[in-house]
């Protein structure tokens, strides 16, 4: 897969992640009788970072890739996993925004 190929996909696993948990969640709080729109805001929040590092296919792989780079000075491969993290995070926080939208709980500061 290509470089931008697999920075499309980090960004829609994570954002993916982020809305059918949060969705899927706020259902099964609605059969608790729970209240599903603050239920899906809060696992929003919860499951950035978690969806992050799912994306990504675990951190260490990704940190080995950044150590190594530094501590050879090659910073190509230390550049492309941070754009990885970049596509990864911007898909949790667009995801995050989507279900804050959705719930009408608005910008959280």
């Amino acid at each position: 897969m290509s470089f931008w190929a697999s920075l499309v996909v980090d960004f829609f696993v994570a954002m993916g992640m982020v809305l059918g948990g949060s969705l899927l969640g706020g259902l099964g709080a609605a059969l608790l009788h729970a209240p599903p729109l603050a239920v899906m805001a809060n696992l929003a929040e919860q499951l950035k970072i978690w969806a992050m590092v799912s994306a990504l296919g675990g951190t260490m792989d990704t940190l080995k890739v950044i150590e190594s780079g530094v501590l050879s000075r090659q910073l190509a491969p230390v550049g492309r996993q941070m754009t990885h993290l970049a596509a990864a995070f911007l898909g949790c926080q667009v995801g995050a925004a989507l279900i804050r939208w959705l719930t009408a709980e608005g910008p959280k500061p």
